[in-house]
């Protein structure tokens, strides 16, 4: 395309450049027009306020700076420095402000062109990154009368190729956003797909799906790259826009997961042919959306039996999105589980019963599928401990990882003698890692019951197929219980939301009674924290008579209003606590809870319900040896 326009103007000459400016019929009459549709030659051009970085000037009424790329091509802009007044405004209308226009076919506006927002305030307060979703992007300052000392703005430009985000499978006709994915000899096994219009933001109320439909034998593999929603941490039951997964064909089936806010590389896997993907965007300010690749992979049916120990190979091993690391090769005691033939089963250290190798080093991985989480328990953990040791730095140890943002990041390491608390995943990947570094005479080693279990490890309660991790107590089965956090006893999983829904009969409350409660975060528990935190409501909304509770806390009692009643759990991608141990009791409206005395307080093992509870779990893994 041949761009004969300007890619940067010196400001403080501005009204001298008049071939440079042109008068146009934009939002009002006497809009001054800066017209950049070139980088000649270089990746990036350069725009600025008048005069920057000295401060600008009063009365500006309106000046728009035009960026025009080719039919095929959107704008990409990226603001370096940024320091305009506000007063302190919601909408920075009253101050002086950036108006910006994301969504044009060409560089034209005018009075009754729709703009995206409004810009004040300084570099922390906007987004820095900005794209439009056709050729054109206007932005529009305006001052006001009063002088002022701040120095306006700087930013980079470029044109992308639209093609780079471009949908793969086919649109299905007659809809703005509904694609299909089959997979057949004649299409790429492979692709990419994005919300509309992304990088820049989508529109506000729309529904879109991707059908993904796999051949026999084979699964779906989706990664979101991208997740730009919602900024924040309130629960999904109460966001506007949200992703759903269904494991099938529709919403129908069962969730495998659901996003409602911002994060990177998080996988799912199907456990059929088919699944099924929903976007639904309600909110007046609409984020830039996803970014996500599917694959079609076939059916895994090279796992190895778990006793056996694995032949010395050349191979790497394979982790996260499906590339080999390097780093990573396979030695003779690695062992891989997939959930497709083997749902549960034992591991064990090198030779065990009988004391582990010195000076070497074994891997199990874990793959599930749908919303299947791993779980390991121990069954007996006895490694080499060096006298006067007080951690597990230079011992004989066995590491946990998760995947995490596209990498395996370590949450735990284990040594000593003392037998850890059960394990989770965070997704459908799990790696264990054992080094033995010293020669010992006695010490057995581990070993431990393994199982993908789609219940988060909560056995109480009806599990709901509506969400990933939700269970409802019914006052018509059960008018006194337990419940308790994902994994509890154990560390519970990152990037995890749970739901406890309550149902009384017309004239019954709930009393919840928390004998133990270990949330990671401090309060107010809010996403400026990175804090987990556990929530209540007498509503599916968001209840402001209760503040989150997180941290360490002692017993502690909540209470119903009414016949319903819901507790959230939410933990993020940064650390973790053991979760919390609660009973339940519907209660007539008349009734007073009377709080049952307890051997010992504050720790999880003087509730005498889950000491019977964990028993019957460990007697039972002991059973499925």
């Amino acid at each position: 395309m041949s761009r004969d326009n300007v890619m940067e103007v010196p400001l403080t000459v501005l009204m001298v450049q008049i071939t440079l400016i042109s008068i146009v019929d934009a939002v009002h009459p006497g809009c001054e027009c800066l017209v950049f549709s070139a980088t000649y030659g270089k990746e990036k051009g350069v725009f600025k306020s008048p005069d920057f970085p000295k401060p600008y000037s009063s009365n500006i009424d309106c000046l728009l700076y035009t960026f025009v790329g080719s039919s095929d091509e959107i704008i990409e802009i990226n603001f370096m420095d940024f320091d305009v007044r506000s007063n302190g405004q919601v909408k920075c209308m009253q101050g002086d402000y950036l108006k910006v226009f994301l969504h044009l076919e060409s560089g034209d506006v005018n009075e009754y062109t729709p703009w995206e927002r409004l810009l004040c305030g300084r570099l922390a307060d906007i987004p820095t990154i900005m794209y439009s979703s056709g050729p054109g992007l206007v932005l529009e300052f305006h001052t006001g009368p009063r002088s002022v000392n701040a120095t306006g703005f700087s930013g980079t430009f470029r044109f992308i190729d639209k093609k780079k985000y471009k949908t793969g499978g086919m649109r299905l006709p007659n809809t703005m956003c509904d694609y299909q994915f089959l997979s057949s000899n004649h299409q790429p096994s492979y692709g990419k797909f994005y919300s509309p219009r992304y990088p820049s933001n989508y529109p506000s109320n729309i529904r879109c799906s991707y059908r993904f439909r796999a051949r026999h034998g084979e699964n779906i593999r989706i990664m979101f790259e991208e997740v730009y929603l919602q900024k924040g941490d309130i629960s999904c039951l109460n966001r506007a826009d949200i992703i759903r997964v269904y494991d099938g064909k529709t919403s129908a089936d069962p969730a495998i997961t659901i996003l409602c806010n911002e994060g990177t590389e998080m996988e799912v896997l199907s456990t059929g042919p088919e699944l099924f993907l929903e976007f639904v965007a309600n909110s007046d300010q609409p984020g830039r959306g996803f970014k996500a690749s599917f694959q079609f992979q076939q059916g895994i049916d090279n796992s190895v039996e778990i006793q056996k120990v694995s032949k010395p190979s050349g191979n790497v091993l394979s982790i996260g999105d499906g590339e080999p690391s390097a780093s990573e090769a396979r030695s003779q005691c690695d062992i891989n589980i997939i959930s497709d033939t083997n749902k549960n089963g034992t591991i064990a250290s090198p030779n065990y019963p009988a004391p582990y190798p010195p000076k070497t080093t074994c891997r199990y991985e874990f793959q599930g599928r749908g919303k299947e989480r791993v779980q390991i328990v121990f069954q007996e953990f006895n490694l080499y401990n060096l006298p006067g040791s007080k951690d597990c730095e230079g011992q004989d140890s066995l590491v946990a990882y998760v995947h995490i943002d596209g990498r395996m990041e370590k949450i735990d390491t284990f040594c000593g003698n003392t037998s850890p608390k059960p394990v989770m995943s965070n997704g459908p990947r799990l790696k264990l890692e054992f080094q033995s570094l010293y020669a010992a005479k006695y010490p057995r080693g581990f070993k431990a019951i393994y199982s993908f279990t789609e219940n988060f490890g909560i056995r109480t309660g009806t599990q709901l197929p509506d969400y990933p991790c939700a269970f409802v107590f019914n006052s018509n089965e059960s008018r006194s219980g337990i419940f308790y956090s994902p994994n509890y006893p154990g560390s519970y999983p990152r990037d995890t939301e749970c739901h406890y829904f309550f149902h009384g009969n017309h004239d019954e409350k709930v009393h919840l009674h928390f004998n133990y409660f270990d949330i990671e975060g401090v309060l107010p528990c809010e996403a400026v924290s990175a804090s987990d935190y556990v929530e209540f409501s007498n509503y599916m909304a968001r209840d402001r008579k209760y503040s989150r509770h997180c941290g360490q806390l002692e017993e502690f009692d909540v209470e119903s209003d009414r016949k319903f009643f819901r507790v959230t759990f939410r933990s993020n991608d940064r650390l973790d606590g053991t979760g919390f141990n609660a009973t339940y009791h519907f209660l007539n409206e008349i009734e007073t809870y009377t709080k049952k005395p307890a051997a010992s307080r504050g720790t999880y093992e003087s509730n005498q319900n889950w000491c019977l509870f964990y028993g019957f779990i460990v007697t039972l893994a002991r059973f499925l040896q």
